[in-house]
């Protein structure tokens, strides 16, 4: 989710009625890099082309992206009080701090998960959907969000390919999304990754981005 495609002049083309959250809590026009959790390597994400499609969708509205991603977390660390260490954050409660923040201004439409490459291990992918239905329980009463529209991608082909662990880390979204109100899956079937295997490169982010938006529509 945080995105770490090469960043290209339509990129930094804003649009004015899709706004985000910076990393110091000042609400400026959206362009990537949206996210901030590895200044070093951030890059293009899918959140831009989804505000701009969502502004397309919906022309009398005003589209709000709060950033919240860490890149190379485990859904392990996204509990509260748990410490992130390569990216020196807490990334659950930052995230619960920078939706509460933003709800004051507006209100909570939806809610964007990408995650799981971090997750494709032995060691981590048994107990992934049990963890991954704990996390979201625990994010909607927080945000006292239980109605709100939560969308998961999916890990991408390439990394499936790569990875024999990835399969069931979409076995496991599946199926929470089937039984879980409100949780919409959003494919990446067909995207293509930046030369890592690992991360999307920018054409198929933007393309996610969209894909998102119309989980919504």
């Amino acid at each position: 989710m945080a995105g770490r495609g090469t960043v290209q002049h339509e990129d930094t083309i804003t649009h004015p009625r899709v706004w985000m959250l910076s990393s110091n809590k000042e609400w400026v026009l959206a362009k990537d890099p949206v996210q901030f959790d590895k200044p070093e390597v951030v890059g293009v994400g899918p959140a831009l082309s989804f505000g701009k499609a969502m502004a397309e969708q919906n022309p009398d509205v005003i589209i709000a992206l709060v950033p919240a991603a860490v890149g190379g977390s485990s859904i392990d660390v996204w509990k509260k009080g748990v410490f992130h260490e390569s990216t020196g954050r807490y990334p659950y409660d930052e995230a619960i701090a920078r939706a509460t923040y933003a709800n004051s201004f507006g209100s909570l439409k939806g809610i964007l998960w990408h995650q799981g490459e971090s997750d494709c291990k032995a060691d981590k992918v048994e107990g992934y959907e049990i963890k991954l239905v704990q996390f979201v329980n625990t994010l909607r009463v927080d945000l006292n969000a239980h109605h709100v529209p939560f969308a998961m991608g999916m890990m991408g082909d390439f990394l499936i390919r790569k990875n024999v662990y990835a399969k069931r880390i979409n076995k496991s979204i599946r199926i929470m999304a089937h039984q879980a109100e409100g949780v919409k899956i959003v494919s990446a079937a067909g995207l293509t990754h930046g030369g890592d295997y690992l991360h999307f490169d920018a054409y198929s982010a933007r393309e996610l981005g969209k894909r998102y938006a119309k989980a919504f529509n």
